[in-house]
């Protein structure tokens, strides 16, 4: 391997592989020599997290294919960009033709990190080669050995023993999906035969939010979309704002970048303040309503968020249990930078389907797209989209929200009672879940367990310490219960 001895096979690394090609270089010709420079530098093919090139080879279906391959999404760099890298091995014939020394070189370096195999060429018999790689790792940005668990959910709490637990713990709407969806995504099952076909659920997404499909892409699930942009997005300088749910921090952690992260405060309300969000940030992260907070921040504080050369995420997979989805950005074009991600697990009980969506500005889709596998979302997601999105859906979702607004209120007064013993919801709140400070949290929720009630821990998210829960709002019945469980185990 070239280069000094900081990367190596035993550590966490990504790869990145540089690829050059010829126009019309055969598919074989191009996947073979980056399969053979992975293995040169002594990792396993699944280090690979991206190739990359120059733009105007960005389209060259030979490198294509090689991305689609190993599963990874293909990163561009204009020549400007590539020829601001420096290179070991660089070539005037490179620079002539494409304006860098070195495509292959100066693509795998051009995100950071350390050239591990050096531009080598293919070697076709009988003629000369077509395709042109390098590989540069760097080491995987981890979360900080003592922080919080970005991977645990709730669905952990309902999950470690098996027992027979009342589930407040995952914020999926009580009884669902409801019959007639079932009904739908049980008729689907007949064309399972063919490919999944999205264009007409990408098309109800689309007229549902009055957009055009090219403003949006179907995934399997929000979790997906947070992977596909940590992969696709050239950023340097993320940030995520928390507490919120941690997939986010963790997708782009996964992908090699070094995250920051915004801390907003319990004694604040946790509302968002746009002037803690560092200037640098080209890649903004946050939550409305926000897990686990529950707080709706306003659609113009998060506007305000925006600025040049940014992207602004706003994670809105419980906006439709939010009435009016009032705040909501989703669907508005006048916000520069703008992502909008909604799921549709979360109001229909679709969690072990996966259906979400990505709303955002068509290069942006696009850029996503080339990331993304593959036929992402099966047939029967598909279907559960288009009905999801339609008259009924949206009519059957706004008197939910408003059911869940009242279930919400009673949840929250029988919590005010219980003052005398420290419990304290953070508020106001306005998502199907609310956030409960409870001393000895810890303690708590194993004595909740015991009397058949699971609760989410509060700890595993950023700026939330040892004594919080979250608590899924359900029906007045389950939250009475609830109740009076937690005043026994508080002695009350």
């Amino acid at each position: 391997m070239a280069g000094a001895a900081s990367v190596t096979p035993g550590e966490d690394v990504v790869l990145v592989v540089g690829v050059g090609a010829c126009e019309d270089a055969p598919a074989a010709e191009v996947l073979g020599l980056v399969r053979d420079a992975v293995r040169e530098a002594g990792f396993p093919e699944g280090a690979v997290a991206e190739l990359a090139t120059v733009d105007v080879k960005g389209a060259e279906p030979a490198i294509v294919g090689a991305a689609a391959w190993f599963g990874v999404p293909l990163v561009t760099y204009s020549a400007r960009e590539l020829a601001g890298v420096a290179v070991p091995n660089p070539s005037a014939r490179s620079r002539a033709a494409v304006g860098t020394p070195s495509v292959a070189e100066a693509a795998a370096l051009c995100g950071g990190g350390e050239l591990l195999v050096p531009k080598r060429k293919s070697a076709p018999a009988g003629r000369p080669p077509m395709a042109t790689c390098a590989v540069a790792g760097r080491p995987r940005a981890a979360a900080p050995a003592d922080g919080p668990d970005l991977r645990h959910h709730g669905d952990a709490e309902v999950r470690d023993d098996g027992a027979d637990l009342t589930d407040l713990a995952v914020n999926v709407r009580a009884d669902t999906p409801p019959a007639w969806l079932k009904e739908l995504i049980a008729a689907s099952l007949d064309g399972l035969a063919a490919y999944p076909d999205g264009r007409a659920a990408r098309a109800a997404v689309a007229a549902r939010h009055g957009l055009a499909p090219d403003r949006v892409l179907l995934t399997s699930g929000a979790a997906e979309a947070f992977v596909l942009l940590a992969r696709a997005l050239k950023v340097r300088h993320p940030y995520v704002v928390h507490p919120q749910f941690t997939e986010p921090e963790a997708a782009l952690r996964d992908a090699g970048h070094a995250v920051g992260r915004v801390l907003l405060r319990a004694r604040d309300g946790f509302r968002l303040d746009a002037a803690a969000v560092p200037e640098e940030a080209d890649l903004v992260v946050v939550g409305n309503p926000t897990n686990p907070t529950s707080v709706l921040h306003p659609a113009a504080s998060i506007a305000a968020l925006t600025r040049p050369g940014r992207t602004l995420v706003v994670d809105e997979a419980f906006m439709d249990a939010v009435p009016g989805e009032r705040e909501a950005l989703a669907g508005r074009t006048d916000v520069p930078g703008l992502v909008v991600l909604r799921s549709l697990t979360k109001t229909w009980g679709l969690a072990g389907l996966r259906i979400g969506y990505v709303l955002a500005a068509p290069d942006t889709i696009s850029a996503l797209i080339r990331a993304q596998p593959l036929w992402p979302v099966s047939t029967p997601a598909l279907e559960a989209a288009r009905a999801c999105v339609g008259p009924r859906a949206l009519a059957e979702a706004g008197h939910a929200a408003h059911r869940v607004a009242a279930d919400r209120a009673h949840l929250l007064a029988g919590l005010a009672a219980l003052a005398p013993a420290g419990v304290e919801a953070a508020g106001p709140a306005e998502g199907p879940f609310v956030l409960v400070r409870v001393p000895g949290a810890a303690g708590v929720r194993e004595r909740l367990r015991e009397r058949g009630f699971a609760v989410r821990r509060g700890d595993t998210f950023p700026g939330l310490g040892p004594d919080w829960i979250r608590l899924a709002v359900r029906d007045r019945g389950t939250s009475d219960r609830f109740l009076a469980a937690l005043a026994a185990v508080l002695g009350l």
